[in-house]
């Protein structure tokens, strides 16, 4: 519905105009009794396998609104009931300031893009932090926030290079009791020199204030770093290593490009709209490339957010494969409506539980497996029982199995009752030496050489004729020893 109809019309009215449009409605939305209820009965996909922890926050799923949308952090919790897991504002300035001249911002629908050349244009800090701290002011239960926010921090345009760190710092200090997590943002390609922020040393410079004052909070905020896509591997490299040297929390890859290589859309529009930042359909392989780059450098141990170039489900999926463990929208969500999210949701959770089908299936047939083993088991210890049996009846003894011998055991380790051998009338010496011979039968007996010779299963030769039993009345002697 929303392709077909809605967005044709919106698409009839210049973008920026759209834009505060969209945020008006949302901010009358706030003042509607049940009115973000609605909404999130309408958009929301809650389910285990959605949620995600990242850098010690709860996510209760991995989508999240991209900076640029609600840059004075007027919507975030009616941006949150459509869906989203966390929600950006910013980029934040210190000061308030105006951002480029119009028209700075365009539509490619042959390309599913968008250029902006926006320039940070927000009322500043002191404007947000007020919409920041209705967060308590209008929750008439007084519950604790639950829409986990992002502050997405910039530098004034007049503010000069030398003089970043300390527009950063102010922004840091002054939202830290507001938001959730911090990202740092040098890459925008629409303010004058801020690139250069991304030089190894001034990242230092800025991140190190940063990282001091968060040791003498009693919360930690994390703090992550939003690159440009067109850095180079080189350059990705210093990134990663000042993530590692500063101790900062993840990075977001990433922002907008300045490159127009594999539009559709025409040259000369292109030349028409100018410089600016590129963003949507154009930027899904590079950000893919970047995002996995970093997740195989650092070994999976530094939380990425991908962002760029998301603009179906199967997107999605495809860069928290990569490596990203969240994921942000902007272009995308113009691009297919309200419902982007939902679609995104509902696709994580249809994979989920196709994972835990098939590992159920695999549980399932574990149990049978073992019945078999068991019952072979079984089968094999029968038949050496009944082979120990035959053994003895071949060795002239009647041995009684006390009981199966376990599995690992010697199936000859059955206790047996000594057979009584009959006695018959021939002398008390022979009468005396069968009885010595009958109760004590050797487990082993010394050959010639001096060496023990096994006798346990040799089978014996034929014996003689049983002996006449002795007469009852004769007495046995005791003290005779046989002759040698």
């Amino acid at each position: 519905m929303y392709k077909h109809l809605l967005r044709p019309l919106l698409f009839k009215i210049a973008p920026e105009t759209i834009h505060h449009l969209i945020v008006g409605m949302l901010r009358i939305i706030h003042y509607i009794p049940g009115g973000r209820l609605l909404m999130r009965a309408c958009f929301t996909v809650r389910h285990p396998s959605l949620e995600r922890e990242v850098f010690g926050l709860r996510f209760p799923n991995p989508i999240g609104l991209a900076a640029g949308f609600d840059k004075d952090a007027e919507v975030y919790d009616e941006i949150a009931a459509l869906g989203f897991g966390f929600v950006e504002v910013g980029t934040i300035t210190p000061k308030p300031q105006p951002g480029n001249p119009r028209p700075r911002l365009f539509r490619l629908p042959k390309d599913q893009a968008l250029i902006n050349r926006m320039g940070f244009n927000n009322h500043g800090l002191e404007n947000a932090v007020r919409n920041l701290r209705r967060r308590n002011w209008y929750d008439p239960y007084r519950h604790k926030p639950t829409t986990l926010l992002g502050g997405n921090l910039g530098k004034n345009t007049l503010t000069p290079n030398e003089a970043a760190p300390a527009d950063y710092l102010r922004l840091f200090r002054r939202l830290y009791e507001y938001v959730n997590y911090f990202v740092i943002n040098v890459s925008c390609p629409n303010v004058a020199n801020l690139a250069h922020l991304q030089d190894k040393d001034n990242l230092h410079q800025i991140l190190r204030g940063l990282v001091e004052f968060r040791r003498g909070q009693n919360q930690y905020r994390p703090i992550l770093l939003k690159i440009s896509p067109d850095l180079t591997q080189a350059q990705i490299d210093d990134m990663i290593d000042v993530m590692m040297e500063c101790g900062i929390d993840g990075i977001v890859a990433t922002n907008t490009t300045t490159s127009r290589e594999g539009l559709q859309t025409s040259p000369e529009v292109i030349e028409h709209i100018g410089k600016g930042g590129l963003s949507g359909k154009p930027l899904t392989k590079r950000s893919l490339e970047i995002v996995r780059y970093i997740h195989e450098k650092t070994q999976g141990n530094f939380p990425i957010i991908g962002v760029g170039g998301i603009m179906t489900p199967d997107d999605a999926l495809a860069m928290l494969d990569a490596g990203a463990c969240l994921i942000q929208v902007y272009t995308g969500f113009i691009y297919n409506g309200p419902g982007f999210v939902r679609k995104i949701c509902k696709r994580l959770k249809q994979r989920a539980e196709q994972a835990a089908t098939i590992q159920e299936a695999k549980t399932t047939k574990a149990p049978e497996t073992q019945r078999t083993e068991a019952a072979e088991s079984e089968a094999t210890l029968s038949s050496q029982a009944t082979k120990t049996t035959e053994m003895h009846a071949s060795t002239g003894t009647t041995g009684t199995v006390d009981a199966l011998p376990s599995e690992g055991t010697d199936a000859t380790a059955v206790s047996e009752k000594p057979t009584e051998i009959p006695q018959t009338s021939k002398s008390p010496m022979a009468d005396t030496s069968l009885a010595i011979e009958a109760t004590n039968t050797p487990a082993e007996t010394s050959n010639t050489s001096g060496e023990p010779t096994s006798t346990a299963l040799t089978p014996e030769p034929s014996a003689p004729e049983a002996p006449e039993a002795p007469d009852p009345t004769q007495p046995t002697p005791t003290d005779h020893k046989p002759e040698a």
